[in-house]
Order: C-alpha cells, then structure tokens, then sequence
C-alpha cells in the first residue's frame, strides 16, 4: 500500500518581524546581503526563524520537517553565494519571477563549506528541544545542473567539468549532514532550461553524483511545469532517484501523466499539488482528490511513496498562507486515509 507523506522541499517566507529586524541589522544593498560569516545578533535573529519555521511544521504535522532556509538570501544559489571560492557578482533575475539573486561567479575550486550541515545540525537540536526527536528529518539542497545554470563559471573553463565540480561540492556537503530521512535535490532549471538533446546523461550523473552520498529517499523536485520527455525518460533510469518531483498545478500538468504513462517512474514519486506562487489556500479534499486523479492515471505504478508537497517553493508567499498550505498538505494525507 502507498504511503502518503506530506512535505515541502522547504525555503520559507521570512516572517514580517524578521524581515524588519535582518534588514536593519544587514543592510539594505547586494553587498549587505548574508556572507555566511555572520555572527551577533544576525545569527540570534536567524535562530529565531529557524525555530519558528520547525514549530510551524510541527504544528502542522508535517510528516517531513526541514530546516527552512530563512537565511537563503539568493534562494537555491545560497551555497555558492556563501562559498569562500565564489564573488557574487550582479543582480539576476530568479527565473520567471519578481526575485533575485546575487550572481555567483566561481574563481577557484569548491572545496568543502559546511554552511548547509550546519544549519541542520541546528534544525535537528531544535527538534529534540522540542521533543520531536524522532520527526523525520528531510534535507534540502540546489540540484547540480540548476546550480550550475545559476552560476557563472571562471574557473573551471568547461561547461561539464562546471557541471561535474558543482556536483561533487553538494556530495561532499551532503556528506556531512547529519542523519535525514529525505533529501530534496531542487531542480527547477531542468524545465525551464533543459540540456540540449544528446546532453541529458551528464546532466543525470551530476545528480547521481549528489544521490550516491546519502542513505537517505533522495527527492528529484522539478518546478514551473512538465519536463521534457526524453529527458523526463533520463531522470527515471539514471538519476539514482527515488522519487521524481512533479507538477501538477502548471496548466501542462497532461504532459506529466502521459511521460509517467509512456516511460514509467521511480519507485517513489512527489506531487506538485498546491501553488506554492498563489495566495489562494487549497482545501485539503481538493488536495486528496489531486493525488487520487494522479495515481489513476498510472495505474501501472504501485508507488511505495507518494509525497504530497508544493510545486515551487513557498518563500513566494506571506507567511499566514505559507501556514495555511503547510496545514492544508498535512489535513489532505488524513482525507486520504
């Protein structure tokens, strides 16, 4: 029988308080922005959110509690932007959105960091404080070929060796979290800027690459509508994935189901079910009925998992809407009991 996880891939809305408080403590221009270095009362106000952002999971009973990312300044290029090898250079536009991020341009080699183990370290402490020791704990981490699409590259000097080094950063950073239950590797690039045709197998062994460093249910999050489906084909047999993340809310949502139909899926698979980028809350029989309609239309599939998560990330949102999704993936799994 399929087991119905509800969870997100993470990166949350700062709540107002923070927002405030982190933009006098900062600064207000690029270079003010989070270095990764930050100690003080930066660190206490970020220590505040992360807790904040763990209560609000655990209150929702969430199946899978991540760390939240509230100190993601540039969203999925956070582990770069903070790297001692990477100068950030212009503002960039976030995909098709009104968000941006500091360019990372990469001049020497990536070696370790250990910024996103920390945080979860933290993310862990948190919930043994709060004696929910034993919640799931789900890590998030930039897939390699989205991160590597984000960034600028001056020093490796070849689009895959790029590729391949970014790739073997996030496994060395994976490699030092602590015990998770579910990795969420966030690829959004691979729908928005797919490899071109006959390049789809580097772009699987770099995930691979990230995949093979964890015993953890690995995660494939893929945003903003249907992959390609050769490429959708690729990620099924090479990427080392568990589960492949979909999205069910773009409009293109019939593409999705005809490549599961055509070329089957992993084991595992994590549906895209509320709009992570529209203020309007779904109710959670709508949520149910999403999943059911999904899992009729592959009726082959027998999945071992079925998670049930945004189909972007939720930092696009105010924070009682963030809640109210949060709450509304977690009433949907209990509607499907």
């Amino acid at each position: 029988m399929t087991e119905r996880v509800a969870a997100t891939p993470g990166i949350y809305p700062l709540p107002d308080w923070a927002k405030g408080t982190l933009s006098d403590l900062k600064g207000h221009q690029k270079g003010d922005l989070l270095s990764g270095d930050e100690g003080g009362e930066i660190a206490e106000a970020y220590d505040e959110v992360r807790a904040e952002f763990v209560d609000d999971q655990i209150e929702a009973d969430l199946d899978r509690v991540v760390e939240g990312q509230g100190r993601w300044d540039d969203m999925i290029a956070h582990p770069l932007t903070v790297h001692d090898e990477v100068e950030t250079g212009g503002i960039v536009r976030y995909y098709d959105n009104n968000n941006f991020y500091r360019d990372p341009r990469v001049v020497g080699d990536l070696d370790f960091s250990g910024d996103v183990a920390g945080e979860l370290e933290s993310a862990r402490a948190l919930l043994e404080e709060a004696g929910s020791g034993d919640a799931p704990l789900a890590a998030t981490l930039p897939g390699p070929y989205s991160l590597a699409a984000l960034a600028t590259d001056e020093h490796y000097g070849d689009d895959d060796e790029f590729q391949a080094a970014i790739a073997e950063f996030l496994a060395g950073e994976l490699e030092a979290f602590p015990a998770h239950e579910t990795l969420f590797v966030l690829e959004p690039s691979l729908v928005t800027n797919p490899p071109a045709d006959g390049t789809e197998e580097r772009a699987t062994d770099a995930i691979a690459t990230v995949a093979d460093a964890t015993d953890a249910d690995v995660v494939v999050q893929t945003f903003y509508g249907a992959l390609d489906e050769k490429l959708y084909a690729h990620l099924v047999d090479e990427a080392g994935a568990d589960a492949l993340g979909l999205d069910l809310v773009a409009g293109d949502r019939e593409d999705t189901v005809y490549n599961v139909q055509e070329y089957g899926s992993t084991d595992s698979v994590a549906l895209g079910l509320v709009d992570g980028q529209n203020t309007l809350v779904e109710e959670p029989g709508t949520i149910a009925e999403r999943v059911e309609w999904f899992e009729g239309q592959a009726p082959a599939a027998d999945f071992e998992t079925t998670y049930l998560t945004p189909n972007t990330e939720l930092f696009y949102l105010p924070e009682n809407k963030y809640r109210a999704k949060l709450s509304a993936l977690a009433a949907a799994t209990e509607v499907l009991e």
